[in-house]
């Protein structure tokens, strides 16, 4: 441990050597070695050192420890710190302390041993001893998975008195701390020693279970049980699991231990580079070793799942997966993994580099091929504390969603309306549809324009039918269309994009290239988007606005309730929102007048324009409603290209110049400030303004956490994010 912790050599050197050393001897288990054995192997060890070191192993303890003590301090700058550190967004420490104190000895005979357990099942969260123990060993045999421990109750059977002291201790500690805990301790010669104890790691399926029945059990209250589950412990149970999995049993080829529960289905690498790479490129993959280490943090964070063939529920592949919700397989003694042929051996079967395998963390077994998944339900436990997150929580919480189908599963998972649904996805459904934008797009004139919309009134009609059918008694809010018209074009080369148009649009080719040329901008971010292509084009408003509200007419007279609010983007000045609110409010006479019946609407706008943030109070005369597009209002606060972002970013967050990736956490100091400025002066002038946010923000914890701090009504985000924002909200209003 000496030479690969402190000095860097590594520790597959010194494991050839043991394991040529029982293979000389004929034993399999580390404890059937001899003394003599063993001083053999010593010597072997330093001749190890020696040929690594270029010098002899110190034997001056003064000199260990002073090698050792330097080697946690620069473990704090070491690539796999840095990227936990990373991963788990810890930020503005200086650097890690150093305990020094004496040790016991689990590895002095029979009547010793050592252990790390669970007060209860970190997976599950049943009220059970979770954990392992090894009969003549130390700590780190146990915890960095080289040897395959027995279950606590062999410790039950071997040291009856020691097992019994542990117990007593358990049940103090969970009283005292009020917390699932990970504990650690060594028998040295039939005593008992407490090493440490700390609020342990869990799955989401088990931090769920542990809150709920501690409220139960009267030992926390309802607010504490809220605090005691992280955000990323409900990311974890909205992961989908096994469709069938009697489906597959014929296709189970090992079992190992369940050590992270879920499902996991991916192509399989053999190192955490590659991990990390295919990652980068798209992939979902499953890290398959013989035994993972701290080294591997930034691979086993890129996979969906984890495999090993060494290794128990309590080592290091098994605590990290489950900490971070990684479905994980470890100690599957049936596979043999050969880093250097990139292969995993299972029996009489050969898997390759990139195979697809699945992985069943709740059972243990590793299945060929891709198995089927299907979404995760909200009950059980999960429906009892999401019942509590409501009652606290002050902020609502809606869902952007653009179809029928994403309007069903955020209703299910708890959303209370619809905060954004984006009119444009609903173009590319078809390719009808894209053509008769298209035909859109290259018109010349208003009539020819009328024309094409006229083909996409009754696709936008139904898909308005059915959101506002999944919604029922609940609002929907409906942004026009947005984004830059080039969009909507054929990528690829120019001449394929103009032959495809003639097609389409039966327009000669020098006319598309003409039209082509007249569309094209410098940057179209910032060009012809959003109102502005309303306010040039005010028929594509009014078809929009008309298949609204025939739509929400239609489902009304079925018996839906249907509160629709039409959102008017990129606004920056009171004119522009001025002319689109009159064109809304003309044409929902008309649709009102012809269909002899009329529904309550209102019309707001999207603030993502600094200018709108500072000119709220004045855009709330005609706005009903304000909604943040915190992603657009990040991009223009800081002058970064969303597009172009990650060739500096990365750059940026390593050097601490920035402390997070502004388009997943707030910017509260400059962003927030602008959100909280456009909040107090909309209100001001306008007492009874609704105001939310509909950005990627919107489902990120300590984002939703500002948002009800400064007086929001609501956040809005996407569909399998919307229980997380619940939970931020109530934890804010704890």
């Amino acid at each position: 441990m000496f030479g690969d912790v402190v000095m860097g050599i590594p520790h597959s050197k010194f494991e050839e050597k043991l394991g040529a050393l029982k293979a000389a001897k004929g034993v399999s288990q580390d404890t059937a070695l001899t003394a003599f054995d063993l001083k053999e192997l010593v010597v072997e060890y330093k001749n190890v050192y020696l040929e690594t070191k270029g010098e002899q192993f110190p034997s001056d303890p003064k000199k260990q420890l002073y090698l050792a003590v330097l080697a946690v301090f620069n473990s704090w700058d070491s690539p796999r710190a840095v990227k936990y550190r990373s991963i788990n967004q810890i930020t503005g420490l200086k650097g890690t302390a150093v305990n020094i104190q004496c040790m016991v000895f689990g590895n002095m005979g029979e009547t010793s041993g050592t252990g790390v357990l669970f007060t209860r099942n970190p997976s599950t969260g049943e009220k059970k001893l979770y954990g392992e123990f090894l009969i003549n060993a130390q700590g780190e045999d146990v915890v960095a998975g080289i040897r395959t421990p027995q279950d606590l109750d062999a410790m039950k059977q071997s040291m009856p008195e020691a097992y019994k002291e542990l117990v007593e201790n358990c049940s103090i500690l969970e009283s005292h701390y009020k917390d699932m805990m990970d504990i650690e301790f060594t028998v040295q010669e039939s005593r008992l020693w407490m090493l440490q104890c700390r609020a342990g790691k869990r799955t989401g399926k088990g931090a769920i279970k542990i809150a709920v029945d501690m409220v139960n059990e009267g030992l926390i209250n309802i607010n504490s049980a809220i605090k005691m589950v992280e955000p990323g412990h409900l990311d974890q149970l909205l992961h989908p699991q096994f469709e069938n999995p009697s489906a597959y049993k014929e296709k189970v080829v090992a079992t190992g231990l369940p050590a992270s529960p879920g499902a996991a289905v991916g192509q399989i690498v053999f190192s955490a580079e590659d991990a990390e790479a295919w990652h980068a490129q798209g992939k979902v993959v499953i890290l398959v070793r013989t035994e993972t280490s701290p080294e591997d943090v930034g691979g086993m964070h890129a996979a969906t799942g984890i495999l090993t063939a060494r290794g128990g529920m309590t080592s290091h592949a098994a605590v990290v997966a489950r900490g971070w919700g990684k479905c994980c397989v470890s100690g599957c003694s049936e596979i043999r993994v050969n880093d250097a042929d990139k292969v995993v051996v299972i029996g009489d079967k050969v898997i390759h580099e990139g195979d697809w395998l699945s992985l069943n963390g709740s059972t243990g077994e590793v299945i060929m091929g891709k198995q089927p998944l299907s979404p995760p339900a909200l009950s059980g436990d999960m429906g009892i504390f999401m019942a509590w997150v409501d009652e606290i929580r002050k902020l609502k919480v809606m869902a952007n969603a653009d179809t029928p189908a994403d309007a069903a599963t955020a209703r299910n998972n708890g959303a209370e309306g619809i905060g954004l649904c984006r009119t444009e996805h609903m173009f590319f459904a078809s390719d009808e549809r894209i053509k008769a934008v298209r035909q859109m797009i290259m018109a010349v004139t208003t009539e020819q324009r009328e024309k094409a919309l006229k083909l996409l009134l009754p696709y936008q009609r139904s898909d308005f039918e059915g959101i506002f059918r999944a919604m029922d008694g609940l609002p929907v809010t409906i942004r026009l269309l947005d984004p830059p018209l080039h969009e909507f074009l054929p990528e690829g080369n120019i001449e394929d994009i103009v032959a495809e148009l003639v097609l389409d649009t039966g327009m000669t080719e020098d006319e598309v290239f003409s039209r082509i040329e007249k569309l094209s901008e410098v940057n179209p971010m910032l060009g012809f988007r959003g109102c502005r292509l309303g306010i040039s084009y005010p028929e594509l408003t009014e078809m929009q606005v008309r298949a609204i509200f025939e739509a929400a007419i239609s489902m009304s007279n079925q018996g839906v309730r249907v509160f629709p609010e039409i959102m008017v983007p990129l606004v920056g000045t009171l004119q522009e929102l001025g002319h689109q609110s009159s064109l809304i409010r003309k044409v929902a006479e008309k649709v009102f007048s012809g269909m002899g019946a009329s529904i309550s609407y209102k019309i707001g706008t999207m603030i993502e324009i600094p200018r709108a943030a500072l000119v709220a109070d004045e855009i709330a005369e005609q706005a009903e409603f304000f909604s943040f597009g915190t992603n657009d209002l990040t991009q223009m606060t800081f002058g970064y290209s969303r597009d172009d972002v990650g060739k500096f970013l990365p750059i940026y967050l390593s050097k601490g110049l920035l402390q997070s990736d502004p388009f997943e956490v707030l910017d509260q100091k400059g962003v927030g400030q602008l959100i909280k400025i456009a909040t107090e002066r909309g209100k001001r002038a306008r007492p009874d303004l609704k105001v939310g946010i509909c950005g990627e923000h919107g489902g990120e914890p300590s984002s939703v956490a500002f948002f009800a701090e400064a007086g929001l009504d609501y956040v809005s985000c996407s569909p399998f994010r919307v229980p997380i924002a619940r939970l931020a909200a109530a934890q804010v209003a704890v």
